[in-house]
C-alpha cells in the first residue's frame, strides 16, 4: 500500500483554510492565540473529517498565518475597512468571512514572497469552502483592491 505525500502546494492551501478555522476560533471564543495554535497542530491536524482524510497543514505558515493577523489586527482590519464597498463595514461582515478576509489581507501585506494574485486565488479558494454565494466574488474584490494598493504592478491592472 503506497501513501502519497501531499504537495507543498496542497499543505500551503491546507495551512490557509486551517488558519481561517483558527481565527475563527478566537473570535468566537476568545481563546488565547497560543493555545489554539497548538490545539490546532496537536488534535486537528491531519484528523479526517466527516470520514474524509484532510491533507497535513503547511504547521510554520499556518502558525505565522495566525499570529501575524491577530499581531497586526489593527493594521489588517483598517486595510479591509479601505477595500470594502462603502455599503459594507468590517463589524457588520459575517464573522468567518471577516476571517477570511484579515488572513488574506495579512498575507498581502507580509508575505511579499508569495505573488498577490496567489493570495487571492487561495483566499477566494478558502471562502468557497466555506460559502455557496457572492462571497467569493467579494473576497476577491477586497483582496484585489488591497493587492493593487499595496503591490503596485503585481495585479493585471496593477
Amino acid at each position: 500500500m503506497s501513501t502519497q505525500k501531499p504537495s507543498a502546494k496542497a499543505r500551503r492551501s491546507a495551512a490557509r483554510l486551517a488558519a481561517v478555522q483558527a481565527l475563527y476560533q478566537i473570535e468566537q471564543s476568545g481563546t488565547p492565540l497560543d493555545k489554539v495554535i497548538t490545539e490546532f497542530a496537536r488534535h486537528r491536524f491531519g484528523e479526517p473529517i466527516e470520514g474524509e482524510a484532510m491533507v497535513e497543514p503547511d504547521a510554520p505558515l499556518f502558525g505565522e498565518i495566525v499570529r501575524g493577523t491577530r499581531i497586526r489586527s489593527a493594521e489588517v482590519d483598517a486595510l479591509v475597512s479601505g477595500a470594502l464597498d462603502a455599503q459594507f463595514s468590517l463589524a457588520r461582515l459575517d464573522v468567518l468571512l471577516r476571517c477570511v478576509m484579515q488572513a488574506g489581507a495579512w498575507e498581502l501585506l507580509a508575505s511579499v514572497h508569495v505573488p498577490a494574485p496567489i493570495v487571492i486565488s487561495e483566499y477566494v479558494n478558502v471562502t468557497r469552502a466555506f460559502f455557496g454565494g457572492k462571497e467569493p466574488a467579494m473576497v476577491n474584490a477586497v483582496l484585489d483592491r488591497i493587492a493593487r494598493e499595496r503591490r503596485p504592478g503585481e495585479t493585471s491592472a496593477g
